[in-house]
């Protein structure tokens, strides 16, 4: 549906409308800006990730429990959140380079969480023959380590480049043009509806790599085995004195940028201004809110996600391939796109959705669905479809099958999948704002609807609830899926 309406607005500009818009410099730097801020953020979120896996996985630093939670802790905090923050601060850090820094630091755990896990999984025989065979660190890591990690690293930067491409509030903050925050302004402030489809086209162009790449790294790849067994873990790798404190120095300093500065700029906030005081009555219906909407949501697209995800695994052909890869093609468009598109559907052909809550849980299936995908799929892949033959050999049903052999093994994915999902829809902004029906608000629309007026005290509690709220999704997406150390 985005796909058909952003083409068919589009489409009104004309031939000649389409070519003069494509040609403008704005245009060029727009795409210049968006290219540059998720291939930025997207290495440097990579590199702080694999640092960081290498570090709390693979080495003999001490506390490496407390250090695996340093590395997750920001996913508690909304890019717009940490945005607003450091925005709040002064000029000095809007701009592309401020806008890399503090998304690259909140994007880090998507591509940290997923590394670390395949670290921990991967069998240590193949390095240890590697070192036999006179094997340095280096080559081991770069020969042996990292290509067994590819998938989890590719499914991770491919989250953050399409957050990237789709990110919204946080550049605006930052006061970076791309092609989000065109379209934005386009719709808002000039109603010109045929040039932002024809941007939101271009960016759907630029999506298409980003959802069928991560299929080339799972291509021919296969990590299902018949029991977990009792994994053996890799001995750490010894560090000398200066590494170990060059290594927690690092740390230290990734936790103070990544989260320490929000927090102390959320309680100056919280303290400080001649806004504070306003709205406080408005705290307790816009968590309601929130709650009323990112649980049943996130139940929703999770059950959406599973047959998804066990069909691509199960069957193949290019239905199969397409119906796996659309919701990561929609999912980097603009949830602005989405809702416009939602509405233009319903005022015309179904008017007695428009305002309602089906059409909110309708755009947040279209923007979240993937989330769930990856979080499904790792589990996934760790169980062989042949356990479901042996059931059946047995005597039991298909449905019977599923339900006691293969459900029971996915668990562990449908819980990262209902916490993930769960906490991103605590944070959507854009669709909620133009669906939710009227009166109902969130603390991400109370907290936007404050900063917009630069009323930075007042919307301090709104986002200090929404950074509370979401604790709860992340201590189980994070805390309870990191080993005991």
């Amino acid at each position: 549906m985005p796909f058909f309406y952003a083409l068919m607005r589009a489409s009104e500009a004309g031939w000649q409308g389409v070519l003069s818009e494509l040609m403008r410099p704005m245009t060029r730097e727009l795409l210049a800006n968006t290219l540059i801020l998720a291939t930025s953020v997207t290495i440097a979120s990579g590199v702080m990730a694999i640092a960081a896996a290498w570090c709390t996985e693979r080495c003999d630093l001490p506390a490496r429990g407390f250090l695996r939670v340093i590395a997750s802790l920001p996913l508690s905090l909304p890019a717009f959140v940490s945005s607003y923050a450091w925005a709040s601060l002064g000029p000095w850090f809007q701009g592309m380079a401020g806008a890399i820094l503090i998304l690259s630091l909140a994007s880090m755990p998507l591509i940290y969480l997923p590394m670390a896990a395949a670290l921990r999984g991967m069998d240590p025989a193949f390095e240890e023959v590697a070192r036999g065979l006179g094997g340095g660190r280096w080559r081991i890591l770069l020969r042996i380590v990292l290509p067994q990690a590819a998938p989890a690293l590719g499914g991770g930067a491919l989250l953050v480049s399409s957050h990237m491409l789709a990110e919204f509030g946080a550049l605006s903050f930052l006061s970076v043009q791309t092609f989000t925050t065109a379209i934005f302004q386009q719709y808002d402030l000039q109603f010109d509806n045929a040039s932002a489809a024809l941007l939101s086209s271009v960016l759907m162009a630029l999506c298409l790599p980003l959802a069928f790449g991560e299929l080339y790294l799972r291509k021919g790849r296969r990590r299902a085995r018949v029991a977990r067994g009792n994994a053996r873990q890799p001995a750490p790798a010894k560090l000398s004195t200066l590494q170990k404190i060059i290594a927690l120095a690092g740390f230290t300093l990734f936790a103070a940028l990544s989260v320490g500065v929000p927090f102390v700029t959320m309680l100056y906030w919280l303290i400080q201004g001649t806004s504070i005081g306003q709205g406080v009555e408005r705290l307790w219906p816009a968590l309601m809110g929130s709650l009323a909407y990112s649980l049943p949501g996130g139940l929703l697209i999770t059950l959406l996600a599973l047959p998804l995800v066990l069909a691509s695994m199960r069957a193949s052909g290019l239905f199969v391939v397409l119906a796996e890869r659309l919701p990561y093609l929609v999912h980097g468009l603009p949830g602005l796109v989405i809702a416009l598109a939602l509405i233009y559907v319903a005022i015309r052909h179904a008017p007695m959705l428009y305002q309602t809550p089906a059409l909110v849980f309708a755009a947040y299936v279209m923007l979240f669905l993937p989330l769930a995908q990856s979080a499904i799929r790792a589990s996934a892949e760790l169980i062989p479809p042949e356990l479901e033959d042996v059931a059946r050999s047995l005597g039991k049903g298909p449905i019977t099958a599923f339900l006691r052999v293969t459900l029971p093994a996915l668990a562990s994915g449908l819980g990262a999948s209902l916490a993930m999902v769960v906490l991103q829809l605590m944070r959507e902004l854009t669709a909620t704002l133009l669906l939710a029906p009227s009166g109902v608000t969130t603390l991400a629309t109370e907290f936007w609807s404050y900063t917009n007026d630069r009323a930075y005290a007042a919307a301090a509690p709104f986002a200090a609830l929404l950074v509370l709220a979401s604790g709860l999704p992340v201590y189980i997406f994070t805390v309870r899926s990191l080993p005991k150390s």
